[in-house]
């Protein structure tokens, strides 16, 4: 490998995902590390020098680092961030408490809501009001303000969130504030709701806007930290974060918004997911990314994949709409469902088999890992069918028991009444069922079908289980790509840097202000341009989208649609009723559209991001690894089947089903009835035959 290098970390709940990538010619070199969940970067830290090592490389030819944490949605969950304040208008500071005055399950007399992340007494409010079109009604007192913050520092306030009533309209009552306290109160941390979400709705920009006071400190003391760590370790390249969008930023960005990292390893996994597709030239894929923990599905559409300007962050009832806190930042629109290798399985109340949400993580683990512990998980049930070997897991350089994993099952089965076989098929296929149906809400709620999809699997989990899950949804098609079991890392590192932006733009079509339109979105793209420069992308080849919100007049949510160029009543119209149509199938008559928001969206291609892949490869004739028992639902029981070794099987390659493909961090399993092909870019192809 020459320089310069590129290096992605990826913390997840079980494992640390590493991959080192020489950018001139695709060659990788991957090491797993298992996840520290007490201190992340001690793992990470350890994970880059056995990589380095492994690779033969010097530290100092590493030209950057790109990076994706869940270390601060864990915070928000955990409620271990920063003592926070709330500074917003007078009347105003319940908004928290409040919410949206709806219940997320209507008939549960012991209903638990997510409580709010700042406590009633560090709930302060100032004497101003702005109106709906940001103009002043009542002026800022700043002396009143000030003493309401002094109290707050007194009481242990390090963070601050400022949140004022219609401040997405006009901010010129919250940037009097923040100059006013920052001269004051120089070490206390200030988030502004115009600087972190500019748009209407006073709850969910209120939650979003103190969910970024309230991990700031921590993402600003992590960065710092692991910053030093990397140039301690004589890396020299700069450090790069992902964001929820898909797209990379650099750390002052990250410190100054953390909250748009919220969503980052997720984000990675739906990127990887619409990388690989394009590379084996697909353009509608269901990326399936399934690790330790949870999995999660992305819809990809012409090669990208779709983005939302929202979503719930620390869940009281992790997979429940509506029972979470509600963010407002550009995202990556996942289907996360509590479904890992992790996942314990169990006998539920009434005497069925359970499998998740709750998961072994990574201590500690499944049963087979041998670190103690025991109930059975889904990784017990993947081994003792026959999908996983257990002497080539991780390439071997994890033993894990076999016998053990049995053991675990046998005693599940016994208290649900089943023999032991049935027990581990019933826990594989319990949770399959679990991720696909989470996936036909999901994707009937968006106007899509499955069967137009092909099912690309990234993940150290989801290769095992894609081929059954892709049955249950219709699909025909499901791919593994080269590197599967490190596909969110894969997908970090081939990330364009991007910038996503909105501003308030509240105006019916048909009166519509266009030269204010024009200055707005103007303004949003230098803004945009300015942090993309900083992150050293290539702003020749830049991409620019935008897109407004919209409703008809009286409606109480909007769509996103992409703006036509140039700007005009009768194009604006057009766009909006189209887009109209494929969500809800008709536009209501007479109906009057109007503006909400403006946004634009900004991505430039990174230096060292490559644009193809390449492993370390067998000589062809080692291919056939040799035979074991594997289970398959279609044959009712084991059927001896063909282990392939995954780097020796040369482009062009064509087998039948069944056959298990093995690489180091994981195993794609496919069934009988198939037509299995190898992609010029390495990708495993297996079709259904029936």
């Amino acid at each position: 490998m020459t320089a310069s290098l590129s290096l992605g970390i990826d913390i997840g709940g079980t494992f640390t995902d590493l991959v080192l990538l020489d950018p001139s010619d695709g060659r990788i070199v991957i090491w797993k590390e298992s996840t520290t969940p007490d201190e992340p970067a001690r793992g990470a830290m350890t994970g880059v020098a056995r990589l380095l090592e492994k690779a033969g490389v010097a530290p100092g030819r590493v030209g950057r680092v790109v990076h994706a944490t869940t270390l601060f949605t864990n915070a928000l969950i955990e409620r271990k961030g920063a003592p926070t304040g709330l500074l917003t208008t007078a009347g105003f500071a319940d908004v928290l408490e409040i919410g949206r005055e709806r219940k997320y399950e209507l008939y549960d007399l012991f209903l638990e809501m997510p409580q709010p992340l700042v406590p009633r007494p560090w709930r302060r409010e100032a004497r101003e009001r702005l109106a709906p079109d940001g103009s002043v009604e009542v002026p800022l007192d700043v002396d009143a303000l000030l003493e309401e913050v002094a109290l707050l520092v007194s009481q242990g306030v390090t963070s601050l969130a400022v949140c004022f009533l219609h401040a997405y309209a006009n901010p010129v009552h919250e940037r009097a504030a923040e100059a006013a306290i920052a001269a004051r109160f120089p070490g206390l941390s200030l988030s502004l709701s115009a600087d972190i979400a500019p748009e209407i709705r006073e709850y969910p920009r209120t939650v979003t806007t103190v969910a970024n006071a309230y991990v700031r400190p921590l993402a600003e003391t992590y960065l710092d930290r692991l910053e030093a760590e990397l140039k301690r370790a004589g890396i020299p390249g700069e450090l790069f974060l992902m964001l929820s969008s898909g797209g990379l930023t650099h750390v002052a960005e990250a410190k100054r918004a953390p909250v748009q990292l919220l969503e980052s390893g997720p984000a990675a996994g739906a990127l990887a997911g619409a990388w690989f597709g394009r590379q084996a030239g697909l353009d509608r894929v269901l990326a399936f990314d399934m690790g330790g923990t949870t999995a999660k599905l992305a819809l990809v559409d012409e090669g990208e994949p779709l983005v939302a300007w929202g979503f719930e962050a620390a869940r009281t009832k992790r997979f429940l709409r509506g029972s979470g806190l509600p963010i407002q930042i550009a995202t990556v629109e996942l289907i996360e469902i509590g479904a890992g290798g992790g996942s314990i399985a169990r006998r539920s109340e009434l005497g069925t088999l359970h499998v998740g949400p709750e998961s072994a993580g990574a201590q500690p683990g499944p049963v087979c890992y041998g670190r103690g512990g025991t109930e059975p998980t889904v990784t017990d049930a993947d081994l003792a069918l026959g999908y996983l070997n257990g002497d080539f897991f991780l390439g071997g350089a994890m033993r894990i028991d076999a016998n053990t994993a049995t053991e675990a099952l046998g005693a599940l089965a016994g208290r649900i009444g089943l023999d032991a076989s049935r027990a581990a098929f019933g826990v594989h296929d319990v949770v399959n069922e679990n991720m696909a149906g989470a996936a036909r809400v999901a994707i009937a709620e968006r106007g899509r079908v499955p069967r137009d999809y092909a099912l690309l699997a990234t993940g150290g989990a989801a290769p095992v289980h894609a081929w059954q899950v892709g049955g249950k949804l219709g699909i025909g098609r499901v791919i593994c790509p080269p590197g599967a079991g490190v596909g969110s890392t894969i997908g970090m590192l081939m990330a364009p840097a991007r910038v996503d932006r909105v501003a308030s733009f509240n105006q019916p079509v048909a009166a519509a202000d266009w030269a204010e339109a024009q200055r707005l979105l103007a303004a949003l793209e230098a803004e945009a341009a300015g942090i993309i420069r900083a992150s050293g992308a290539d702003m020749d080849r830049r991409t620019t989208r935008r897109l407004a919100d919209m409703r008809y007049v009286g409606q109480g949510s909007e769509i996103t649609i992409a703006l036509p160029e140039p700007l005009s009543e009768q194009g604006v119209l057009a766009a909006f009723e189209a887009a109209y149509r494929r969500l809800f199938g008709r536009t209501p008559p007479g109906a009057a559209a109007q503006f909400v928001a403006l946004r634009l969206s900004l991505a430039a291609p990174m230096p060292g991001a490559g644009s193809a892949l390449r492993l370390q490869t067998h000589a062809a004739d080692t291919a056939l690894k040799g035979r074991r028992p594997v289970h398959f639902p279609e044959a009712e029981g084991m059927v001896e089947t063909p282990v392939y070794d995954r780097y020796a099987l040369a482009a062009g390659t064509q087998l039948p089903g069944p056959a298990v493909f093995e690489e180091d961090e994981s195993t794609f399993v496919v069934g009988p009835d198939a037509r299995i092909s190898v992609l010029p870019d390495l990708s495993i192809l297996a079709e259904r035959l029936s």
